[in-house]
């Protein structure tokens, strides 16, 4: 049989996607560019099924599953998300190979953002490592396993710079600052793609553009950024994204400075393909093209299709009616041109070809159990929540626990034996029987020595319920006839009773992420109470906060001599947790983020301007202090390390020359630990006022006792640049630049370089 050819593999990817173009009708290149959310429950539907004859309540349930198939069949979809069986996918890949005109293979998309089967550190978490090595190789492990299950393309990762404790995707995403962002972001997209090889999945970085700034942490609100922050603070972690190879990119749902993210050409085009270079496919997040008529910027579907794809974006993602289908009597009216609509297609085309779908477009079924439960990947899961874990406070050294001295020790805390929530959010093929506990880590690792329990209070449920709730059963809810007094009054005897206690407080996994935000941040329900009561007693109290946003530590940080920042550790969350308690581990995770004392401070960043007033930074509420409670870049380690001999070398340069600032690094303490290294600058003056310090280099090393490092750091023209809003261009002024090399963001800036004319 001769085989056509876009289907020779022999030929180049371009020529066989133009011929394979040439052949589609209008409606099948609107429909490589539609995604639908497929939520069949995996049995065969025929196609002479009388819908009709169901119950209206249950027709919902067959009759979309029943349309999609029918598009398949038809050459009329593209993409499909939200398939974790690969023998579902597999039988609807069927329809599309062997069924369809043409024989275009589907693209099965899914939200792989810390995990699939082996649950990592939710991202956040991840970032605190500020260790790229490991980000990109848990991203490898994930793109392994999904790719067993099926999955050809991952929704992440997300990389919204996120200044606003208050807003529930804070969690998915590296924080506050656009440095550390822009190498977490590159380090994911190499670990989920790779070389796109059998085992690799197209990484799709979201939400394109300054989704973080939405208004009062409120998810879904639009944003308003001025240039300085959109070209300074969100673009470059996108740009590392896209400089690492990333295959697509997701737009965001709000309006940006006024326009819709997902039909904004300024977004999409201008700044997307002409200036950062971006050549992947661009998708909309879920409905967010349907929804350009409910944001009242498009006067119906017909209007919302052409403007989104005239704008730049390729693929829509919906879960029902496409605004897509529209696009063929657009063409007809001659509000989209057809090459527009042949550009997007060659794109989505191109990453399939890519993929290799056409030559293997099935999963093999047969070898998902040994990729998933592979010992290794838990092992690596481990590591990374080790390396994750931020010591806060550890007063007259009360951790790490001595296993030979310590007697009787009480776990408190629902969240201490949950193993759903040490998950975290976006999580959606775990197996919670996998997941080790706190408490059970604790008793593991300390063998015969007494480890008692009490859940003692509840954690209130969402006031407005999760809306990935119904889709989890494993969720583990505090009963509804769960008695707080009494259950306090068994934490607090248990307490009574115990040398050391361990308390964990924190928030529900539901309580954080997609529609997740909070007006407070304050410990929900009564587990301050509880904390306190706890403390009163006179016992040792250790404090176990997870957590994917800052909460109000301050009561703690008064009163408790240790706080340890778990995040939600992932599938070996109570190995990794007891190893740090117990001293197997020094800490040396850093804060992503400034750790605010109060609500009423955020959005509270490190890298804010100078005032006319600044003896008076800290002193702006009148009855709070502005300070943070702990600033970016910080955390305590089992160690202690002093830096000396700073140099910056040569001191004056040429604008587009570079320099080295290079600092020794000693560990001064008794035992071996990792430490973060961190470079900042602060530019004194210039065409443009900059922040008074800016991250610029970071390095997690590993330093014997005792033994001294050299560490060396350059400062190019790429660190020296901003983009200047007056002149809406980069520019690199000729300045003198304060340097600094520490520990975290308060690190003092004695070192200086001049750029000269």
């Amino acid at each position: 049989m001769t085989r056509l050819p876009y289907q020779n593999d022999s030929l180049p990817i371009e020529d066989r996607v133009a011929d394979l173009l040439s052949r589609l009708t209008v409606e099948e290149k609107a429909g490589q560019l539609t995604q639908y959310f497929y939520t069949g429950d995996g049995e065969p539907i025929p196609e002479d099924f009388d819908i009709e004859s169901l119950p209206p309540e249950y027709r919902v349930h067959v009759e979309l599953p029943a349309r999609i198939e029918a598009a398949i069949r038809s050459g009329r979809a593209g993409s499909l998300l939200f398939l974790r069986d690969p023998k579902l996918s597999n039988r609807l890949q069927t329809y599309a190979v062997e069924e369809s005109r043409l024989g275009i293979p589907l693209l099965f998309g899914f939200d792989v953002v810390h995990g699939w089967r082996t649950a990592f550190p939710v991202p956040i978490a991840m970032a605190a490592t500020w260790s790229a090595d490991i980000v990109e190789a848990a991203q490898t492990v994930a793109a392994r396993e999904a790719r067993a299950a099926g999955v050809h393309w991952t929704f992440a990762p997300m990389i919204d710079v996120a200044r606003d404790a208050r807003w529930g995707r804070i969690i998915e995403g590296a924080g506050e600052d656009p440095v550390l962002g822009a190498a977490m972001a590159a380090a994911q997209v190499r670990g989920f793609q790779g070389d796109l090889g059998v085992d690799r999945l197209i990484a799709g970085p979201k939400h394109f553009l300054g989704y973080g700034a939405a208004r009062g942490g409120r998810d879904y609100d639009d944003a308003e950024v001025s240039d300085n922050e959109l070209w300074n603070v969100y673009l470059p972690p996108f740009r590392a994204a896209i400089d690492a190879g990333a295959g697509n990119i997701m737009s965001a749902y709000m309006d940006l400075n006024g326009v819709p993210a997902a039909a904004n050409r300024n977004l999409l085009t201008r700044m997307l393909r002409e200036q950062l270079g971006f050549e992947g496919f661009v998708v909309s997040d879920a409905n967010a093209i349907r929804s350009l008529e409910v944001q009242h910027f498009a006067a119906d579907q017909t209007d919302a299709a052409a403007r989104a794809l005239n704008a730049g974006l390729d693929m829509e993602m919906c879960m029902f009616d496409p605004a897509f289908d529209n696009l063929p009597a657009a063409v007809t009216d001659g509000r989209v041109d057809e090459a527009t609509l042949d550009e997007a297609v060659r794109r989505v085309l191109t990453a399939k070809f890519r993929l290799g779908l056409f030559e293997n477009p099935y999963a093999d079924a047969t070898a998902t159990a040994t990729v998933l439960g592979a010992t290794e990947h838990r092992t690596l899961s481990r590591a990374a929540a080790e390396q994750a874990i931020v010591l806060l406070k550890n007063e007259n050294a009360a951790l790490p626990i001595h296993r030979d001295t310590v007697g009787r020790i009480g776990v408190v805390g629902v969240l201490a034996d949950s193993r759903r929530d040490l998950l975290g959010p976006w999580i959606f093929d775990h197996d919670t029987t996998e997941t080790i506990t706190v408490l059970e880590g604790l008793r593991t690792a300390l063998g015969t020595t007494d480890v008692s329990y009490e859940a003692g209070v509840g954690i209130p449920e969402r006031v407005h319920p999760s809306p990935f709730d119904v889709t989890d059963a494993s969720i583990e809810r505090t009963p509804e006839d769960h008695d707080d007094d009494a259950a306090l009054q068994r934490a607090v005897a248990l307490a009574e009773a115990s040398d050391v206690t361990v308390v964990v407080v924190g928030q529900r996994q539901n309580q954080i992420g997609e529609k997740a935000s909070t007006s407070t941040l304050d410990l929900p329900g009564r587990q301050l109470e509880q904390l306190q009561r706890i403390h009163a007693t006179g016992t040792k109290v250790i404090l176990v906060v997870v957590s994917g946003r800052a909460l109000d530590l301050r009561w703690a940080d008064e009163h408790v001599p240790a706080i340890v920042q778990a995040w939600y550790p992932g599938s070996r969350a109570g190995e990794a947790v007891a190893s740090v308690l117990l001293g197997d581990v020094s800490p040396a995770g850093r804060l992503p983020f400034t750790w605010p004392r109060h609500v009423g401070q955020v959005p509270l960043i490190y890298a804010h301007n100078r005032t006319f007033l600044p003896d008076e930074q800290d002193a702006r509420y009148i009855e709070e202090t502005n300070a943070p409670l702990y600033p970016f870049g910080y955390g305590l380690s089992y160690s202690a390390f002093e830096y000396d001999n700073l140099t910056v070398e040569p001191a004056t340069i040429a604008p587009g020359a570079s320099a080295v600032v290079s600092v020794d690094v000693t560990n001064v303490g008794d035992r071996d630990a990792d430490e973060v290294v961190q470079l900042y600058i602060h530019q004194r003056y210039g065409s443009a006022s900059r922040p008074v310090r800016e991250l610029k280099g970071f390095r997690r090393m590993f330093v014997e006792a005792g033994e001294t490092h050299r560490v060396e750091f350059s400062l190019t023209p790429a660190e020296l640049r901003y983009w200047n809003a007056g002149t809406s261009s980069y520019v690199q002024d000729a300045t003198t630049f304060d340097v600094g090399i520490g520990g975290d963001s308060t690190v003092p800036l004695d070192g200086s370089l001049s750029v000269t004319p």
